[in-house]
């Protein structure tokens, strides 16, 4: 978020990734999360190698302000990292799904235009899902952004027992937008700041921040947002937020998945660093799983530490599936998010990491609060207790190699 012990504690609670579909990894029906209740325990990763990096002839890239000002390096041939058909098959159809906007959306990171990618996406329309890692490898190249370092963490959909009405034991307010958050798009008034927004309201004559959590928990919002349900647990209720999508399982039993429709615009603290540095909790509990369990024994407590993290997210109710950043539904062991102005969004991405389950091509479709930077990334898992097992105690470390148009790194190299 490390390989375990403190790495899972302390980056769990620092990934929050945009709305999500929750299909299942595997064929048949899933098995459901625990509603509000107990988390299924993480599950222990079958160790891997990653391949080493390329000599990339200069930094991280870390403060670099997109791919192409980090630099890019060529990696190794598609066709020689290891891929399984099912993986390439899953990655082949979200590649798909994405085309539609990988074609006409503007490339923050500098490396690719639309029209770049014009030839794979026709290909990918024609070719069986059979053919898949031959696709992958006949029309991308792999390359390196940085030193192509990568961390990698995990996220999935929450089940969290709620109400639409406000009951004894269904007291925590789940909220829609509220009518008075003011989005600023600072591009529409200074060129240099295309792409930066900021949140907030307004105050007479002012625009000041927006409230914060610990406002808004003790009412600030409650004339200005709807209250959508309520839920029956803070710390699930809070959990829900760092997923940003999840699905609420009513007192009749009914199901409403909600997204991600909002956040207050204050900055996301990961709360796992602060209960490692406090020794509230121990390596041998350093896990999602482990965390949720800490804030449900100790309320009061953990109620303080999670209003230590300003940040709150404001949800929609959905009809249909969920979709990620690219307004796209995303899948299960295929969809993954990353920061846009280092991997263009819809690109197919290569991870290499010291567990299997990592390993793999996963497609760009959404991003997250926390997925900052170079080779920064948050692998989605779908829903049920399979999937709350593995992004639960997702920390992993390798190498990262971005699925390029071939012919990318020569046309970037030529143009200097």
């Amino acid at each position: 978020m490390r390989i375990w012990g403190a790495a899972a504690l302390i980056l769990f609670l620092a990934s929050c990734s945009g709305a999500i579909v929750p299909p299942p990894i595997e064929r048949g029906a899933p098995s459901r999360a625990p509603a509000s209740g107990g988390l299924p325990p993480a599950r222990q990763p079958t160790p891997a190698t990653p391949i080493v990096p390329m000599p990339s002839g200069g930094g991280a890239g870390g403060g670099a302000g997109s791919a192409a000002l980090a630099g890019l390096v060529a990696g190794p041939a598609i066709a020689s990292l290891p891929v399984s058909d099912a993986q390439a098959a899953r990655a082949l159809d979200a590649f798909r799904t994405s085309c539609p906007s990988l074609v006409r959306r503007a490339d923050a990171s500098g490396l690719t235009t639309g029209a770049d990618w014009q030839p794979a996406c026709d290909a990918a329309n024609a070719v069986s899902d059979r053919d898949a890692r031959a696709f992958f490898s006949r029309w991308f190249e792999a390359d390196q952004v940085g030193d192509g370092r990568a961390y990698a963490t995990g996220y999935f959909i929450p089940e969290v027992r709620a109400s639409r009405q406000r009951h004894r034991g269904y007291e925590v307010p789940i909220y829609g937008r509220p009518a008075d958050l003011v989005d600023v798009d600072l591009g529409q008034f200074v060129d240099s700041l295309k792409g930066k927004k900021i949140r907030g309201r307004v105050s007479g004559d002012t625009l000041v921040p927006y409230y914060d959590r610990s406002e808004i928990e003790a009412g600030a919002i409650a004339n200005s947002a709807p209250v959508i349900a309520w839920g029956a647990d803070p710390a699930a209720v809070f959990f829900l937020q760092v997923q940003g999508s999840g699905e609420l399982r009513l007192r009749d039993g009914s199901m409403m998945r909600v997204g991600y429709a909002d956040q207050n615009g204050r900055d996301y603290t990961g709360i796992g660093k602060l209960m490692l540095d406090r020794g509230l909790i121990g390596h041998g509990e350093a896990s999602m799983q482990g965390i949720v369990a800490w804030l449900r024994a100790h309320p009061d407590q953990g109620r303080e530490i999670m209003q230590e993290n300003q940040s709150f997210v404001f949800f929609r109710p959905l009809d249909g599936p969920a979709v990620g950043a690219l307004g796209l539904p995303v899948a299960g062991g295929a969809s993954i998010a990353v920061d846009p102005k280092f991997v263009p969004m819809g690109a197919p991405v290569f991870l290499s990491m010291d567990r299997t389950d990592a390993t793999g091509i996963w497609i760009a479709q959404d991003t997250g609060g926390a997925i900052k930077g170079a080779n920064r990334f948050d692998t989605f898992w779908g829903a049920g207790d399979n999937a709350a097992a593995i992004a639960g105690g997702m920390s992993a470390h390798g190498t990262a190699f971005v699925l390029l148009p071939k012919g990318t790194l020569a046309r970037l190299s030529a143009g200097g």
